[in-house]
């Protein structure tokens, strides 16, 4: 069909114009209806759809480098995280080998003052054994002096004298020879 002969075959005294209920509109009346709004609305709608488009680009680059920042950080965390393990693992090295420093310390401190206790218990015996033997010679030279004395008392005679004194004699040269 030409669209002159449609203009031709309209009836006299109707002419062209907009009919508004959409279920009588013809064919061509929605063709000029979407010619119209495609010609005028199409730029506004294309330019919509440009500006969506963009904006939904712009969302997406955005959250892109949110993601890239996000695992940059997670990255940086990680390394974090073994840095902080490796250094708890050597600081626990270090406090093994300290307390097996401070365990052999204590181990040899305790020997020494052990072989020091043992030390000074000999010699407080040593020294107990030389007392009581001093002691023991005091009583002895006591006990000899008083028989002298005894024996001095009943038999002060020349005889006797004279053995004491030769007694003494050879004790004399016998300490001057040692």
């Amino acid at each position: 069909m030409d669209i002159l002969n449609l203009f031709t075959d309209l009836p006299p005294g109707e002419g062209f114009g907009f009919n508004g209920n959409i279920l009588e509109t013809n064919l061509l009346n929605l063709a000029v209806v979407i010619g119209v709004v495609v010609s005028f609305g199409g730029d506004a709608l294309r330019s919509l759809l440009l500006n969506r488009k963009q904006t939904i680009l712009n969302n997406l680059r955005e959250a892109d480098q949110r993601a890239n920042e996000a695992q940059e950080k997670l990255n940086r965390a990680r390394n974090q995280l073994e840095l902080a393990q490796k250094k708890g693992i050597e600081i626990r090295e270090q406090g093994k080998l300290a307390a097996e420093q401070e365990k052999r310390e204590a181990v040899k401190k305790t020997e020494e003052d052990a072989f020091r206790l043992e030390e000074t218990k000999q010699e407080t015996i040593r020294f107990q054994q030389q007392k009581a033997v001093n002691q023991v010679s005091q009583q002895v030279i006591e006990l000899a002096l008083n028989r002298v004395r005894e024996k001095f008392k009943t038999r002060l005679d020349a005889r006797f004298h004279a053995s004491v004194n030769n007694f003494n004699i050879v004790l004399f040269r016998n300490y001057k020879k040692s």
